[in-house]
């Protein structure tokens, strides 16, 4: 069997895994998430099975009660981990699911270090910070690779905050245990003021310093900037950072982030990687990511406009797109697979509400709209404003999660007759309470704190025959038992459909076209063709499951339906 055929294989790995650490400093948001994934990519190309673990600072136990405006979009994961988009990177480059193995925060470890000694697992010793948490972060690390080759390991953070001194105190000890089996990557930043024409390395001493003081050395520097390192910088960072100057790494902003596996690649990365790690290489041309990248930055001939009607957007003077950030991806997913230019415009929902100008000429400009995923009553009504102009103009519609409670919402209202109806999330009191919260049942749901449950992660739900949704999936081969019409798709909710409101709402042409397998929930809804061209809702998160080289197919029709409004 072939090097290759032999490390792809789920079994034992034939080397000991290799742990890439990867750490950043100077400034949060440099990208660490998106530089760890990116090496992972061309890693990928040499046959070995790759994986990754995502260490946050926090003391969450998971990123799911974050309010999205102060940490981005929580990345939901197959198996109900509510995670830091970061690991939605990890998935859409390295083509794979992720989940609890590949994240942890500091709340967790400690939690688990407490609750070991209450139960008397450290025999009767005093137990101190050091070296016990460190230790069981090790142990998480140590339980991502299992299987694996090679396990990318993203410290949150910044260099020199005591809130992640545990992980680098993991790094270093693993680094003594087995020298030849660990490599840290520092991701810094090299500023560029505007009142001086070149790029400036003493940050990058600084950071470096303070790895040095926790008495760690990096392989190499990552060196973010808005252009390309020279050789002068290059050689500077070298003397002062106790580096060669092939280990100091250009990563310049670009027009794409998947333009950055082909930038690492083009320094040879991956083969200097290899080469501290003691493994063997062999030729990769990434001509699938290349091809992904040629069409990312071909010019689009036209342009279609998306309002997203949005409440998580404010953050101080700032609008943070970040809160959203799978759901963006998504659509560029599929506007690079139609080859087509999307305009998406956020419209504050709370604007629609009193009828602010600017957010309405927003939406009634808009070839397609979406209600993506949302909490609390907070812009409701605008929400289902924007839903009422898009079913009562045929623009095509798409609501994801809280988007589809408050299109039944909306149709029950205005269709049916059923005034004031409502959510009880929205107003517990409703006559009419088409969305619903029901009593916890283990089969379904799990508990999130105290008094709330939620369905998290994969449910399986049955397609309606002659519906838009099984033309959909089934156009695109993606049922997960097409005999069934059984299809996968991940949740992150509480409230669900009422179930005494199904037959007022078919009755009047409202359409169930997805339901689980017991026929209990409602997990998808439409309008019939003969109604509207394209006016579907889900109560899963497709957004979560999309990739570039396999846009979601939801997406991939919804974007094509915008193109057929707009004539495109």
């Amino acid at each position: 069997m072939s090097i290759h055929g032999l490390l792809t294989k789920k079994t034992s790995p034939k080397f000991p895994t290799k742990y890439i650490f990867v750490s950043g400093g100077v400034l949060s948001g440099l990208g660490k998430g998106i530089t760890a994934a990116s090496l992972g990519v061309i890693l990928k190309e040499h046959g070995y099975r790759v994986t990754n673990i995502k260490c946050e600072n926090y003391l969450n136990i998971d990123s799911g009660n974050i309010n999205p405006t102060e940490h981005g979009d929580v990345f939901l994961c197959e198996d109900g981990l509510e995670a830091d988009l970061d690991l939605g990177s990890y998935e859409r480059f390295l083509g794979e699911e992720v989940g609890h193995k590949n994240f942890t925060t500091m709340g967790e470890i400690y939690s688990k270090v407490i609750e070991n000694t209450k139960n008397l697992e450290y025999g009767g010793r005093t137990v101190e910070a050091f070296p016990y948490v460190p230790e069981e972060a090790i142990r998480r690390i140590k339980a991502a690779g299992e299987g694996y080759n090679i396990v990318l390991v993203e410290l949150g953070g910044t260099a020199g905050e005591y809130q992640n001194m545990i992980y680098y105190e993991a790094y270093r000890t693993m680094k003594l245990r087995e020298p030849e089996n660990v490599l840290h990557l520092h991701v810094t930043y090299f500023p560029r003021p505007s009142h001086i024409s070149e790029l400036k390395s003493k940050p990058t001493q600084l950071s470096v310093r303070l790895l040095n003081n926790m008495g760690i050395q990096p392989d190499f520097i990552i060196a973010r900037a808005e252009e390309t390192i020279d050789d002068k910088r290059k050689e500077k960072v070298a003397y002062f950072c106790n580096l060669n100057k092939e280990d100091v790494i250009s990563n310049p902003d670009c027009e794409t982030i998947y333009q950055i596996p082909l930038i690492f690649k083009d320094q040879d990365l991956d083969l200097k990687v290899l080469k501290k790690i003691h493994l063997p290489a062999k030729r990769t041309d990434l001509k699938s990511w290349r091809e992904l990248v040629e069409r990312v930055l071909s010019e689009k001939k036209k342009t279609v406009k998306i309002a997203i009607i949005a409440k998580y957007l404010a953050t101080g003077d700032y609008e943070l797109k970040d809160s959203y950030h799978s759901l963006l991806e998504s659509l560029e997913h599929a506007g690079w697979y139609h080859k087509v230019g999307l305009d998406l415009v956020f419209v504050h929902a709370e604007k629609l509400e009193t009828n602010d100008a600017d957010a309405l000429e927003k939406l009634k400009s808009a070839d397609g709209v979406i209600v993506p995923i949302g909490w609390g009553a907070r812009g409701v009504e605008g929400k289902i404003k924007a839903i009422q102009y898009a079913r009562e103009n045929k623009i095509p519609y798409l609501g994801l999660c809280y988007g589809m409670q408050l299109a039944s919402v909306e149709y029950a209202r205005n269709v049916v007759g059923l005034k004031n109806a409502n959510s009880t999330e929205v107003d517990p009191e409703t006559q009419f309470p088409i969305i619903h919260d029901i009593p916890f049942n283990e089969k379904y749901q799990r508990i999130k704190g105290e008094g709330a449950s939620m369905r998290l992660g994969a449910y399986d739900c049955v397609l309606k025959p002659n519906t838009l949704a099984y033309e959909i999936y089934k156009k695109h081969h993606a049922f997960k038992d097409e005999r069934n019409n059984i299809i996968s798709e991940r949740h992150r909710h509480r409230f669900e459909f009422n179930n005494e409101y199904r037959s007022a709402l078919e009755e009047a042409g409202f359409v169930i076209s997805g339901t689980s397998p017991d026929d209990f929930f409602v997990e998808m809804i439409e309008l019939p063709k003969k109604t509207h061209p394209f006016f579907i809702a889900t109560q899963a998160h497709p957004e979560y499951k999309s990739r570039p080289l396999s846009p979601h197919p939801i997406f991939v029709e919804y974007v094509r339906a915008v193109m057929g409004h707009a004539q495109v």
